[in-house]
């Protein structure tokens, strides 16, 4: 995204979901956005990723945001909350990791047809 100057102000990185049961050639995630506070400016990327997503066909979009944030500019956006992850470190005795990533809570939030919470896993 650029600003009225033309310089870049923000970015979205828009991808399959990471997680493998939502890999359905039908479900795109925003993996990363970035601003630099720009205005609205997460609203906007947030709006054009999923216009962007709908043009190549496709049904249903999602992004993690952190348990503490708001969810202001996704709602702005016209996404909307669909559940809750557990935070937890990926730091296992078979494999010992230094966590760089928040460890808290994650919230999805998403916009399109999601089916029931149950069918996810299927």
């Amino acid at each position: 995204m650029a600003g009225e100057d033309g310089a870049l102000v923000g970015i979205a990185v828009v991808g399959r979901p990471v997680a493998r049961a939502l890999q359905d050639v039908l479900t795109m995630e925003v993996t990363r956005l970035c601003t630099d506070g720009e205005a609205n400016g997460c609203s906007m990327l947030y709006g054009a990723a999923r216009r962007a997503a709908v043009a190549k066909g496709y049904r249903r979009g999602l992004t993690y945001i952190l348990a503490s944030e708001t969810g202001a500019s996704l709602r702005a956006a016209g996404w909307r909350f669909l559940w809750r992850v557990a935070g937890r470190s990926w730091d296992t005795p078979s494999r010992p990791r230094t966590d760089k990533h928040p460890t808290e809570d994650k919230v999805a939030y998403g916009w399109g047809d999601w089916p029931a919470a149950g069918d996810l896993a299927a």
